[in-house]
């Protein structure tokens, strides 16, 4: 039997933080006198209250995690952190929908950046400054937040780590988890920092300078604007917003170790970072290709709008500065094609993480030598580093079932009468947590407004699946998680 004790524990402490983090948006909505005041102070109040009588409940729980506590308080932990999320949406009265404030909520604190809002310009700045939060403290995982800022929390937090990191290698900076979350985050930070001066310098205001850059390091996507970077017609600040998702797209402790030890050779000779530039290159390349030649943009429009879209593909953000929808349809495979690899694992960008797209083309690799030489043992390497048979196994799982969701939740939109090229679009943006979608019904620039109510819940539970990289959450459903031994 699960330790409810421990996990009411965690999950008090969880709601004491986000409780916490309302306050911030407490603050912003009381300097800037707009009308959610009085939803945040019943929110904080409400999810204060529940954090510490579940806190009171588990005070005296042992302070052992075991593997399957863990695995179910992660899982749990993003469930009701969305939960409580939803009551400012809700009880300002901007959203009237449960399905529509879950979905919101979930969208941002898994920073897949999709948004039922059509003018998020009439929402009150405080709930503006909520989304954005949502997105950035997502970014990096709510419990290795809670990591950072409350190491003594509960012991076993490498085991809640393990379950909430992504990629299929984990990289650390120091023995103490807690001290090399501190640094990650702290990465994390300075590149917030950065990013809010240079798009005040690019002449945003400082609100929309907090709000985008909090969406932009967070790889999320949310905007301030329903044109979102495009509503500035600013090229500096769309090369900025380049720039800083490229950046949070690479492995923040292999950003940390290269840049603080000013080792920048390393970071080149990294073959993830190296597949994620050559992808971001090549795909570049072409995009801006098709737009000289069959949209007749100018060759810097062309370049501009191509490594934005294509950057914010593939690191998930989901900001725009064009309508891809108007491209030609042959851009639309090669962007899709951003949506399923994503960047570097340790970063804060979805996709399946461009560490396994390495991994399968060597896996592919060994296979052709295989057929030839029958007999021959072909280790795989990445970076010096021998990857165990398991992590192969683990790999062809992982794609497997990536497949497998992905194929039985297109069909159930198709047979909902969503077009094909929609369903197909909105499953791979939700499984990846990559915002927008490829599609004329809703386009890269639209809202998911008038999707039906039941395709909200599957597109939820998606980018919940996808931002814990689909084990940590499918395996509650599986009986031997729930035996005694």
């Amino acid at each position: 039997m699960l330790n409810l004790k421990i996990i009411s524990k965690i999950i008090g402490s969880l709601l004491c933080l986000e409780a916490a983090l309302m306050g911030l948006c407490l603050i912003v909505s009381a300097y800037c006198k707009s009308g959610d005041l009085l939803a945040f102070i019943f929110s904080i109040a409400i999810t204060l209250s529940v954090g510490a009588m579940l806190k009171l409940y588990g005070r005296h729980a042992d302070n052992l995690l075991r593997r399957r506590e863990a695995y179910f308080v992660v899982s749990v932990a993003w469930i009701i952190f969305s939960l409580f999320g939803t009551q400012p949406f809700l009880l300002s009265g901007e959203l009237t929908s449960f399905t529509d404030a879950y979905f919101e909520t979930m969208s941002g604190f898994t920073t897949t950046g999709a948004t039922i809002i059509d003018f998020p310009e009439q929402l009150p700045k405080g709930l503006l400054f909520w989304r954005s939060l949502t997105q950035w403290i997502g970014g990096l995982g709510i419990v290795f937040f809670t990591i950072a800022i409350l190491p003594s929390m509960v012991g076993g937090s490498v085991k809640i780590f393990a379950a909430e990191a992504t990629g299929p290698i984990k990289s650390k900076l120091h023995p103490r988890l807690s001290t090399g979350a501190k640094w990650i985050w702290m990465v994390y930070l300075l590149l917030t920092v950065a990013c809010i001066l240079s798009y005040k310098l690019c002449g945003m205001g400082w609100f929309d300078s907090f709000n985008y850059s909090m969406t932009s390091t967070a790889t999320g996507g949310f905007a301030t604007e329903s044109g979102s970077i495009m509503t500035f017609h600013s090229p500096a600040e769309e090369y900025v917003c380049t720039i800083f998702c490229f950046l949070s797209g690479i492995n923040f402790t292999l950003l940390y170790t290269s840049v603080s030890g000013l080792k920048i050779g390393q970071l080149f000779r990294n073959s993830e970072f190296r597949f994620y530039s050559a992808m971001v290159v090549c795909f570049t390349l072409f995009i801006m290709l098709e737009l000289i030649f069959n949209r007749s943009y100018e060759v810097e429009h062309a370049f501009r709008s191509s490594v934005f879209q294509v950057v914010s593909f593939i690191t998930t953000t989901g900001l725009f500065s064009d309508d891809a929808a108007k491209w030609p349809h042959v851009t639309w495979v090669v962007l899709a094609a951003c949506m399923f690899f994503g960047g570097c694992s340790g970063s804060t960008s979805g996709g399946i993480k461009s560490i396994r797209g390495i991994m399968i083309i060597k896996v592919v690799r060994n296979e052709f030598r295989q057929i030839l030489h029958p007999n021959a043992v072909l280790p795989m390497k990445i970076d010096g580093m021998n990857v165990p048979q398991s992590k192969r196994v683990t790999l062809m799982a992982f794609l497997g079932l990536y497949l497998i969701l992905t194929l039985l939740s297109a069909f159930a939109m198709i047979a909902a009468g969503i077009d094909n090229t929609n369903a197909i679009t909105i499953t791979l943006s939700s499984l990846g947590n990559v915002g927008p979608t490829l599609g004329l019904e809703i386009g890269p620039t639209m809202s998911w407004a008038q999707l039906p109510v039941f395709a909200k819940w599957i597109c939820s539970f998606l980018m919940l699946v996808g931002r814990l990289e689909l084990f940590t959450v499918l395996v509650l459903f599986t009986p031997a998680f729930w035996r005694q031994n």
